[in-house]
């Protein structure tokens, strides 16, 4: 089964941000993943999903004020 363009999004965010976490920045690993984030992210916007659809964090900081 095939993930769709938001999860896709998600699951690409997740890996890059441990990866920053971990290795910083200038890692190339961590830099391979920031790049996959971005094109999942553009994907996920491009089938029509809102950027905050990705980083559902700040959507339930947002609903809370």
């Amino acid at each position: 089964m095939t993930a769709s363009p938001i999860a896709r999004a998600r699951i690409a965010h997740y890996a890059a941000m441990r990866a920053l976490a971990l290795h910083g920045v200038h890692h190339p690993v961590a830099r391979l993943l920031l790049a996959a984030a971005a094109c999942a992210a553009a994907g996920a916007y491009a089938a029509g999903h809102h950027v905050l659809e990705i980083h559902t964090e700040f959507r339930r900081e947002e609903h809370r004020s």
